[in-house]
């Protein structure tokens, strides 16, 4: 008898044995048991990134229970431990050196000084990159008050170096809902200030400040607003004849909508799920819930990494275009037994239920790209009959009777580009300026979009960075083409 004869023998002998052995599909109850959580406790754990310093001995106290100043003497702020500042002050500096233009209209105008005299409260993520608009709104020469749009994505070492600098910030990751409330009250409600202007993500600060402070409302110069949600909300004020100051959708100018949520959303969609899950994407299955361009990022690279990508639309011109693209367009219901990985980007609520959830297969991967966290309906799956692990930061697994996992991101992965967004902090800087220091009647109240002027020179503002040379229109272009040699190129309808 030869090896490869012995070979065969023992490989069939194995064989055997594995078809006799039984091996469970799921793990068993005892096996959960001794590593789940109980769902309070999952529902109410920090949630911190791989990179965070977060200081883990003191995670009891809440920050509103705690004592502290920061070096100049001030306790106008409330943020998770103002030590950390240091730290934060090093993800401030490695952002700058992605944000060259805000940083360059920074050196352009700060001897100016044209926010002299703003009082901006701001409600927005609180990362390294919005940490470089903020100190920018400052070197222009507004005072700022800021607080977190998301209770899961603020960054407390950032955090604490703009409190340490003496921006009054409130947030902390893993705030509860009344946390947030007390937060956004904090920056608006402060004895002998009283905000001009409102920097938004969301609209939760402009709803708070129209509902509780209406006097304060009505004297506001301007609202910037930064996502879908929010400039829904400023629409529907509009319409119903209640916005009584003018506002600014940052979230539909070019430079938000053609690099942000396309370029960055492209890169970080795969840095978050690789960051979190480690798993490979060469054929899976993916859905990706709605072709705008946060999904058109999302879905070039998941289909660059071998992901075998499907759609969901409502938009007829959108799944036209993913169509084009070489994605299959599908309703949710008819492949959500087969999905491998879920992944929510349209901006609106119960886009994936909790029927769908029950449907997915053991294993599938369910996140959120849209900026909050009402697209999947994680509310149902706090359900008693269900059981939640944390297995790291940013991950848990939530477990069906029956034994199946599915593996939920859906509270944290909440706008992913928001770490890579060095466009619309510069068209939002902009625009704060704009409606600060616009004469009496230019804008009425009403909802507008950037003027495309300023879209334009945003990206103007970031070709040096690329060595790139603009080419100039001659007179005679100029005049055939019935524009102005300096812009602006395109009409302001233009998308």
């Amino acid at each position: 008898m030869n090896v490869s004869d012995v070979m065969m023998i023992f490989f069939i002998q194995f064989a055997n044995t594995e078809d006799k052995q039984e091996f469970s599909k799921y793990p068993t109850k005892a096996g959960r048991r001794s590593l789940s959580r109980s769902i309070s406790q999952s529902s109410t754990d920090s949630y911190s990134s791989a990179a965070s310093y977060t200081d883990s001995s003191d995670d009891e106290t809440s920050p509103r229970d705690k004592a502290q100043v920061n070096t100049q003497g001030s306790s106008d702020f409330c943020v998770k431990n103002i030590k950390q500042a240091e730290f934060g002050r090093r993800e401030i500096e490695i952002a700058e050196q992605d944000m060259s233009a805000l940083i360059s209209l920074r050196k352009r105008a700060q001897g100016e000084k044209p926010l002299a005299g703003a009082k901006i409260v701001g409600c927005t993520h609180i990362t390294a990159q919005t940490a470089v608009l903020i100190e920018t709104l400052v070197a222009l020469g507004a005072q700022c008050r800021w607080t977190a749009c998301n209770i899961y994505s603020t960054q407390n070492e950032v955090a604490a170096a703009l409190a340490e600098t003496g921006v009054p910030v409130f947030a902390w990751k893993g705030e509860s809902e009344d946390d947030f409330w007390w937060c956004i009250d904090r920056c608006v409600n402060r004895e002998g200030w009283q905000a001009n202007m409102i920097l938004d993500d969301g609209g939760d600060l402009t709803h708070w400040v129209y509902k509780k402070y209406p006097s304060v409302f009505k004297k506001v110069r301007g609202i910037v607003e930064e996502s879908v949600t929010g400039v829904h909300r400023l629409y529907q004020l509009s319409k119903a004849g209640k916005l009584c100051v003018p506002a600014m959708n940052v979230n539909d100018s070019v430079t938000k909508q053609k690099f942000d949520n396309l370029y960055c959303c492209r890169e970080s969609i795969l840095d978050g799920l690789k960051r979190t899950t480690d798993i490979m994407f060469g054929g899976k299955q993916v859905v990706v819930c709605g072709y705008g361009e946060v999904g058109k990022g999302c879905c070039t690279a998941l289909k660059a990494l071998g992901a075998i990508v499907c759609i969901t639309e409502i938009d007829p011109i959108c799944a036209l275009q993913a169509c084009m693209d070489g994605f299959r367009v599908v309703k949710l219901s008819e492949v959500i037994r087969q999905m491998d990985v879920v992944i929510t980007c349209t901006g609106n609520k119960n886009v994936v239920t909790r029927e769908q959830l029950d449907r997915m297969k053991n294993g599938c991967i369910v996140c959120n790209m849209g900026h909050s966290n009402t697209e999947i309906d994680v509310a149902s799956l706090r359900s008693p009959e269900l059981t939640w692990e944390r297995v790291r930061s940013q991950v848990d697994h939530i477990i069906w009777p029956d034994g199946k996992r599915v593996v939920l991101l859906a509270e944290v992965m909440s706008l992913l580009s928001l770490f890579v967004m060095p466009f619309v902090s510069t068209s939002t800087a902009l625009a704060v300026i704009e409606l600060f220091n616009a004469p009496e009647g230019r804008y009425k109240q009403d909802v507008y979009l950037l003027p495309k002027k300023m879209d334009e020179y945003v990206a103007s503002l970031h070709l040096p960075n690329f060595d790139a040379h603009l080419t100039e229109l001659s007179d005679e272009q100029a005049k055939y083409m019935g524009l102005n040699k300096n812009g602006p190129f395109k009409p302001n309808y233009y998308r």
